[in-house]
Parts: structure tokens; sequence; C-alpha cells
């Protein structure tokens, strides 16, 4: 059962992967997660209903799964090494160009939304995006802690993700300004950094 259902899935292209979750964030930003439907995206998409739920299962999983799409890397912080946890902060910050953090910014404060009620997405946002992203950042960390850097039992070590989210999300909300590559890279410095016990 599960080699068929791997066949059935295999179908669809990388590219043709890609094309879906475009189109799926454009929607998205053009009329919101609840009003968003299986059959737009179909329309859309010129695809079947049956083959995105085949696919995805339902419009939650489409959603996390198109967003991090979108994500440089798909979130793959591997490539990244720069030999200093501020090397490897910087260069995450830079994989994304200013513009497309405002994009990033506007689409994820409309989900934000949508998230706090519908559990679906939630438990999808949580799998896709969350969980992947914390363990992540935790590894980026663990290097500068098998380094060196940071002390193992920094209490700051807990709350990274907070904080790196937390200045992506609060730019827009307190300064009503998109968050830029120059106020994370700053940001990074000025908070992250010596919260972590690194001074340059």
């Amino acid at each position: 059962m599960t080699e068929v259902s791997t066949a059935r899935r295999s179908r669809i292209t990388p590219e043709r992967e890609a094309e879906l979750y475009e189109a799926v964030l454009e929607l998205l930003r053009e009329v919101g997660y609840d009003a968003l439907t299986m059959d737009a995206v179909a329309a859309r998409t010129r695809s079947s209903k049956a083959t995105l739920y085949r696919q995805w299962g339902g419009k939650a999983e489409l959603v996390a799964k198109a967003v991090r799409h979108t994500k440089p890397g798909g979130l793959g912080f591997d490539a990244i090494d720069t030999g200093s946890l501020k090397g490897d902060l910087h260069a995450l910050t830079m994989r994304s160009d200013d513009c497309t953090m405002e994009q990033n910014s506007a689409l994820m404060r409309g989900l934000a939304m949508a998230v706090h009620g519908n559990p679906d997405l939630l438990r999808a946002f949580r799998a896709h995006l969350i969980e992947p992203e914390t363990a992540e950042f935790r590894r980026v960390v663990q290097r500068a802690v098998d380094r060196g850097e940071v002390r193992p039992d920094n209490p700051a070590i807990e709350f990274m993700i907070h904080m790196m989210l937390g200045a992506f999300a609060a730019r827009t909300m307190i300064d009503e300004l998109p968050p830029t590559q120059a106020f994370l890279l700053s940001y990074i410095d000025a908070v992250v950094l010596p919260a972590l016990g690194v001074h340059d």
C-alpha cells in the first residue's frame, strides 16, 4: 500500500510542484487563507482536485508546504557553516532579499490570524515550519557550543527561535516597516549574539 501511495505521489515533478506552490501563495495573497479553496487552486493550476487531495491531503498541508517552499534552501541550513555563529546567522539572513522578506512578512501576518482559528493549519505549520526551523537553529547554535563560542548552559539558547521570529514579526507591528536585511543583521549583533554570550 505504501509503495502504491509513493508511486502516485511521485507523478508530480519538482518543477510542477514548485508551480503549484507559487500559485497557492498567489491565491493566499489575493484572498487569504479562509477564502482559499481547493477548487480555486485546481482551477488556477489546471489540476484536478483529486490530484491535490491525493498529494497533500487538504488545504492546511498544501498551504504549509507552499510557505515552506518559499524558504531559501527549503529551510536547509546545512550548506551554511562559516566557522562562527555571527557568520552563520548573517549568512542565513542574507539568503532572502528585502523584497522577498516584505512579501513573506505580509503573508505570515495573514496566516498568523488563520492559524489561531484553525487547528489543522496550526498542526501543519508546526510539522512543516516551526519544528524544522527550531531544529535547524538548534543545530546552528550547537555548532557554536561545540566550537566553544556559546556556553552549553546559556539559558538564551532555548529562546533562539523566539528571538529570530520575534524580530521579524515585531518590525512591522512596532515600526510600521517591513523587516530588512539591515534591520535583522543589526538585531542579531545587538540582541541575539550578546544574549548568547558572543561578543566581537
